[in-house]
Order: C-alpha cells, then sequence, then structure tokens
C-alpha cells in the first residue's frame, strides 16, 4: 500500500528574502515535519540551489542576495515534497556519491553515504590501482559502486548487472554521465547465474533489510526506495547465500569480494564466506562506526 501523504502547503516565504533567511525558514519547515534539524538545513541549502540555479559557491558568495518571486515560488513546491519525505536525491533526480553526480531515477536504490565505504574498502585491500583489473558489481542498481570504482582504478573494466531493467538503464546512464562507457558492460540478469569468470574484484550491496523490519524504516527509504532493492528475506541474508555460493567459480585465485552489509550482520556474512573457503581480509566501518563491510579473499591452502 502506498503511504505517501500530500505535500503540506509551505506558505512562509511571503516576500522577498535573502537567501540567507529562505534557507532558515525553508529548514524550519523541514524540522517541523519530521527532518532531523542538521539535515533539514542541509536539505534547504540545496533546494534552494535547485530552485535559483545557484552552484555552491554563488551561494556561499552571496547569502544575503534576495531570490525572486518565481524563485519562491519553486523553492515553496520543492519544500513541501522534502516536507513529505521525498528524499531531495530524488526531488532533483540526482546524488552525489565519492566524487561523482550520479543520476538517481525513482526505480533504483538511492545510493548513500554507507556504500562509500565499500568503495574504501576495496581500493585499501588492492595492492595496485593501475592494474588492468576485472570488476563485476553484482545488483548494481544506480551504477554508484561500479562507477566510483572505475574512476579510482583507471585500467580496471567492470561488468555491472542487475535484475532491474530500469537499474540496467541507470548504470548505462551513469557510466556514459561519467565517461566509463568504453570500460564496463551491463548485463541484466539475476545475480551471477550467466556470468563466467574469472574476475579479480566482486562487490555487490544486494538487499539486506529483513522483511519484517521494512514498514518500520524511515520514510524516505520505505516509501521511495524500490521494494527489490530493500528485501532480503525473513532474516535479511537471502541475497548474500545465493552470491556466495557463485562466488567461488567466478573470483581469481587471488581476488577480492566485497559486500555491504546490514549493521549487525558481518558475523552471518563472514560465517556464509569461510563456509565457502574464505578468509575474511577486512570488516569495514562506516562513518557512525558500524561494521558495514566484509570483504574477503580464497583461503590459500
Amino acid at each position: 500500500m502506498d503511504m505517501r501523504r500530500d505535500p503540506a502547503p509551505f506558505s512562509a516565504i511571503e516576500r522577498q528574502p535573502s537567501r540567507a533567511e529562505a534557507i532558515a525558514q525553508v529548514a524550519a519547515y523541514l524540522s517541523d515535519s519530521g527532518v532531523e534539524a542538521a539535515q533539514a538545513q542541509d536539505d534547504a541549502r540545496a533546494l534552494l540551489r535547485a530552485a535559483a540555479g545557484l552552484s555552491r559557491l554563488e551561494l556561499a558568495m552571496s547569502p544575503q542576495a534576495p531570490i525572486t518571486d518565481d524563485e519562491a515560488d519553486r523553492l515553496s513546491r520543492l519544500a513541501a515534497r522534502r516536507a513529505a519525505r521525498e528524499p531531495v536525491s530524488r526531488i532533483l533526480g540526482e546524488r552525489g556519491f565519492w566524487t561523482l553526480d550520479l543520476v538517481v531515477s525513482p526505480q533504483v536504490l538511492d545510493p548513500r553515504p554507507d556504500t562509500e565505504t565499500l568503495v574504501e574498502t576495496v581500493l585499501a585491500l588492492l595492492d595496485k590501482r593501475d592494474a588492468p583489473l576485472s570488476i563485476l558489481d553484482l545488483g548494481a542498481g544506480s551504477g554508484a559502486i561500479a562507477c566510483a570504482l572505475l574512476s579510482e582504478l583507471p585500467a580496471a573494466h567492470a561488468v555491472a548487472v542487475d535484475l532491474s531493467p530500469y537499474a540496467c538503464a541507470a548504470t548505462a546512464e551513469n557510466l556514459a554521465r561519467c565517461g566509463f562507457t568504453d570500460r564496463a558492460v551491463v548485463v541484466r540478469g539475476r545475480w551471477a547465474e550467466s556470468l563466467a569468470g574469472p574476475f579479480d574484484v566482486i562487490v555487490s550491496n544486494p538487499p539486506y533489510v529483513r522483511a519484517g523490519d521494512i514498514p518500520t524504516l524511515d520514510p524516505e527509504v520505505r516509501l521511495y526506495d524500490p521494494a527489490l532493492a530493500l528485501d532480503g528475506g525473513r532474516d535479511g541474508l537471502d541475497c548474500y547465500r545465493e552470491i556466495v555460493a557463485d562466488v567461488a567459480r567466478l573470483l581469481k585465485s587471488d581476488g577480492l569480494v566485497a559486500f555491504e552489509v546490514g549493521s549487525d550482520q558481518a558475523v552471518s556474512v563472514a560465517s556464509l564466506l569461510g563456509a565457502k573457503g574464505f578468509a575474511i581480509a577486512r570488516v569495514g566501518r562506516d562513518a557512525g562506526g558500524h561494521e558495514r563491510v566484509v570483504a574477503a579473499r580464497p583461503a590459500q591452502p
């Protein structure tokens, strides 16, 4: 059932305020609507930049410049959408991830800073960033992970796989936007069932939310991320079991596999990998200190 509510009207901008005043008014409105205060400030700035066509530098250099009536009208409409808990990335159609600006369509998971921990962990475990590595991204979604890795690994090539045709389209669009089309292939399929290796690096941020926990998620996730990208089954581990079963045949003997995991799933995912003959190389923590990434290599005899 769709639980989205109609955006509340926003009429706080009744005159020509300065940019700084408009940000304060919108931030207060968003905070009253349930958006955390610090996030409300960041969101208000992003919405004003969009409404007024401003860069970050232009806003920083001229915070006291007045906004026009047209800009105020656009800002009011955008603020009402955010107050209904629609994520700013969904409103604007793009998300900053790693060092890239990526297109985010309604049919794909909105990439979040936690996933940058996966990119950081993989890069930290690679011996040479200029090597001609082969990368497999399973459940690519927007293509955020593949694009970020390709941006740091200039000789690497990637295969990005997703079951959703919309995700495949989003990945292809972002690869093109970042200039990586000649170093990547997008494949529609269920995990790695139709692929043959070997790959140097396998990465995945699969659905890992327990099915029973989905109704308790924040509105920004529950109402706007596709269920296909969230539901990890009864215990949240269904997709890991399916992927791990294929990793051994797809990964080179000195290769690296890395998963994003739920904040309480690192031990369970590490156990699944260990049962298939992998040795844990690193458990990466996100900015909040949670165990967010499990990386492993084939155990050496």
